[in-house]
C-alpha cells in the first residue's frame, strides 16, 4: 500500500488546495480547519512553506495509544479511524510523533486516511503517494 509523502516543499506556493481537498473530499467540510494536512509559512524573508502530514507510520503510536480501538493499524502504514468507537480522550493526539493529529470542533481527531485526494489537487505536485519503505 502507498502512503502520503512530501515530494518537494520548495515547490509549495501556499495555495492550500491540498488542505481544501482533504477537508472537502474526506471530511465533508468547507474549512481548512478540518484538514489532516497543515500548510504553513516557515517565516523569514524567504517566506518558504512547510507541509506537515501524517507519515503513515508502520507501527503507529497513535493506534497503540488508543484505548478503545477507534484507531487500528493500516496495512502498509498509517491508521484506520472508526469514529463510532472514539471516546474523545485525545490519547492519539498526544501520541502522534509528528504532531499532525488535532481535534475537530466536536473533539474527534482529524487523522489522515492516506487516500491521496490531496495529491491529485496540488498544482505543484508537492505531495505524492509512494510505497512505504521498510515494508
Amino acid at each position: 500500500m502507498k502512503v502520503l509523502r512530501v515530494r518537494d516543499t520548495n515547490r509549495c506556493i501556499g495555495c492550500y488546495s491540498c488542505m481544501l481537498a482533504c477537508a472537502r473530499l474526506v471530511f465533508k467540510c468547507h474549512s481548512i480547519i478540518k484538514s489532516a494536512i497543515l500548510v504553513r509559512t516557515r517565516g523569514g524573508l524567504q517566506s518558504k512553506w512547510g507541509v506537515d502530514i501524517c507519515r503513515g507510520c508502520l507501527d503507529a503510536p497513535c493506534a497503540e495509544a488508543c484505548p478503545t480501538g477507534a484507531l487500528t493499524q493500516r496495512p502498509g502504514g498509517g491508521v484506520i479511524f472508526k469514529k463510532g468507537k472514539c471516546s474523545l480522550c485525545g490519547e492519539c493526539i498526544e501520541a502522534c510523533i509528528v504532531r499532525v493529529i488535532h481535534p475537530d470542533d466536536e473533539g474527534f481527531p482529524v487523522i489522515c486516511t492516506q487516500c491521496g485526494h490531496c495529491t491529485r489537487i496540488c498544482p505543484q505536485e508537492v505531495l505524492a503517494m509512494e510505497e512505504q519503505k521498510g515494508v
